[in-house]
C-alpha cells in the first residue's frame, strides 16, 4: 500500500492531500528514510511523522485497504 494512503487509513494523518504534503516535505521516514507518498508500507515498517516540534514514531503492525475507525490504532503500535 501506498504510504499517503496508509497515513490515511490508519489515522495518523486525517486527509490524504495532507499526507501527501507532509511526504513531500521530507517530514515521513521510513526505517529512517526520507519517503516519498508512493513509498509501498510493509508490515513492520517503522514510520516516523514530524509534526511541527512533535514526532510521532509506529511500527506497522497491518496493512489493510478499508478499515472502520474503530479499527484503525490496530494497524500500527507507538514506540
Amino acid at each position: 500500500m501506498r504510504l499517503d494512503k496508509f497515513l490515511k487509513v490508519s489515522r495518523l494523518i486525517k486527509r490524504r492531500s495532507v499526507a501527501n504534503e507532509a511526504c513531500d516535505a521530507g517530514r515521513v521516514q521510513i526505517n529512517g528514510k526520507p519517503s516519498k507518498a508512493g513509498t509501498e508500507v510493509k508490515v513492520g515498517d517503522i514510520i516516523e511523522i514530524s509534526f511541527g516540534n512533535k514526532t510521532v514514531k509506529v511500527r506497522v503492525s497491518a496493512v489493510e485497504e478499508v478499515v472502520r475507525k474503530e479499527d484503525a490504532e490496530g494497524l500500527y503500535e507507538y514506540l
